[in-house]
């Protein structure tokens, strides 16, 4: 059976955030269980939305229509809307998912908009910065880790310069691909290793 994991498409999405994520969630290549995984873009309605670059996307779904038994991850990519009130309805379906132990990823500004909506009071999380989230007046600046991507049970944060780290943490969570071949595929991506590259086509 396919699990849909579930990626939040709303205006100024930052494209370049989440390709490393879902392109390996979605190519059945060097997966632990081919066929498992698949992804699908959910937005405030079907209408078209466009992203950071320009690029004009039509969701899947709408969110009154996603539910966390029926998605494996919920992914929230950077964004210049998350201080706003057009934010507050994916905060609300993050609580939604994280409350049915269902994942959540959220980078860049979307941590932002979690932590506005106290979603990183009491969960270790990182961002862009401690001053950003600072700047917001939440509650869990003791938590804060100055790492470029954290995972706490399931709640997964990451700095808008690490996208390699984000999709870490999500192939990781989601336990795309076998460790061996996850520590393969983070050699080559985020270290640039030939030899992770080897390594891959050699499984």
């Amino acid at each position: 059976m396919t699990e849909t994991v579930h990626l939040a498409a709303y205006d100024t999405l930052a494209d370049w955030e989440v390709g490393y994520a879902i392109a390996h969630i979605n190519n059945p290549q060097w997966h632990k269980t081919p066929g498992r995984f698949a992804t699908a873009t959910v937005g405030a309605s079907t209408e078209p939305i466009t992203t950071m670059g320009g690029v004009r996307m039509l969701p899947d779904l709408a969110i009154t229509d996603l539910h966390p038994d029926q998605s494996a991850m919920l992914i929230l990519p950077g964004n210049e809307i998350w201080s706003t009130a057009e934010f507050e309805v994916w905060s609300a379906k993050a609580r939604e998912f994280l409350a049915a132990g269902v994942p959540v990823a959220a980078i860049c500004g979307a941590t932002g908009g979690l932590a506005l909506a106290g979603l990183l009071d009491d969960r270790e999380h990182t961002s862009n910065a401690v001053e950003f989230l600072a700047g917001t007046g939440y509650a869990g600046a003791a938590l804060y880790r100055d790492m470029p991507a954290v995972d706490d049970d399931g709640l997964i944060t990451a700095s808008g310069l690490a996208p390699v780290e984000f999709a870490h943490a999500i192939l990781a969570r989601l336990e795309v691909f076998e460790p061996r071949v996850l520590e393969s595929w983070f050699k080559l991506y985020r270290d640039r290793d030939p030899a992770g590259f080897h390594e891959l086509t050699a499984q």
